[in-house]
């Protein structure tokens, strides 16, 4: 099975990007099992990127990507958005976490809520989100299955930094992924997690890269 690949015209897809000299200070926020959480790890670990995860914040207790955090020695913060009145209090909570833990970047790694001006206007231009197909298609829940029920051949996953509009903003990074004959939810959202493990890190670079640019 081929899976193609869609980036930036003047990046290649599997070159580790060079970012500035100092490491950069994430801050990841996921809701779920945390295995996008896992990728980027894994890939600070094998310096394919100059990273640190300063924190883990995630708003479901009992959420696995908690356990996986802990077995990276990587702090982790509870903020059940379920204790906030509205959005703007709970963006306004985890603003002042990612200031505490002097984040830099911000990484919505399977965050399954919509942020608020309080947040985007916190880290300008520095919030990433991994998005589960080729945006601007299919944007929001359920994206994988909207994929297969619309009767496209070719879906996919999207880095892009974070804008007001939901799943909008500039796009760092795409791959495609085909829809087989037979597929169901399960086995095509395995096969577009694969591509989003790799492409996040590679995704995050980039957009340090071109930050520093600036």
């Amino acid at each position: 099975m081929s899976i193609q690949s869609i980036t930036p015209s003047l990046i290649s897809p599997n070159i580790n990007l060079p970012t500035s000299g100092q490491t950069l200070k994430l801050g990841i926020m996921a809701s779920g099992n945390g295995s996008n959480f896992e990728a980027v790890s894994q890939a600070i670990q094998n310096q394919q990127i100059n990273a640190q995860i300063q924190v883990l914040i995630y708003n479901n207790p009992g959420a696995y990507v908690a356990t996986r955090a802990e077995k990276c020695s990587v702090p982790t913060v509870l903020i059940n958005h379920r204790n906030y009145k509205n959005r703007e209090d709970f963006d306004t909570k985890i603003v002042q976490q990612l200031r505490q833990w002097d984040v830099e970047w911000v990484i919505m790694a399977g965050w399954m809520r919509l942020v608020t001006p309080v947040l985007i206007e916190a880290f300008p231009n520095q919030i990433i989100n991994v998005h589960p197909s080729l945006l601007p298609s299919f944007k929001g829940l359920k994206a994988v299955e909207q994929a297969l029920n619309s009767g496209v051949t070719i879906t996919g996953c999207t880095v892009h930094l974070v804008a007001l509009e939901m799943d909008s903003g500039p796009i760092l990074m795409q791959a495609a992924v085909p829809i087989l004959s037979g597929d169901t939810s399960e086995t095509l959202h395995t096969r577009i997690q694969f591509e989003e493990h790799r492409i996040l890190p590679q995704a995050i670079a980039l957009a340090a890269s071109l930050g520093s640019n600036e």
